[in-house]
């Protein structure tokens, strides 16, 4: 990730002072500023919890449209398979 003054803004946050050593050491032991790797953090932080969001919206959204099955049905129907008493596979219901 390269950021040059058009592309990028400056904004302050609060860390402890063991966290910011941390970061210090890690920027004088990669040759990085502690700019770079604290906006690289940001952004992998970002990636992955948008990304987690953007799941849990969809599946939100998907026992909306489709309902849901409860965890005691898909546990019963797991503890039968294999059995001479096999349940069907259970449907969702709505929500």
């Amino acid at each position: 990730m390269y950021m040059n003054d058009t592309t990028s803004t400056t904004f302050s946050v609060r860390v402890d002072t063991a966290t910011k050593k941390r970061l210090e050491s890690l920027a004088k032991n990669t040759g990085r500023s502690r700019s770079f790797i604290a906006a690289e953090a940001i952004n992998k932080y970002l990636a992955t919890n948008e990304w987690q969001v953007a799941g849990i919206k969809a599946a939100i959204a998907s026992v909306d449209r489709e309902g849901a099955i409860s965890h005691a049905d898909m546990e019963a129907w797991a503890s039968s398979l294999g059995s001479a008493s096999e349940l069907p596979v259970p449907q969702p219901t709505e929500a």
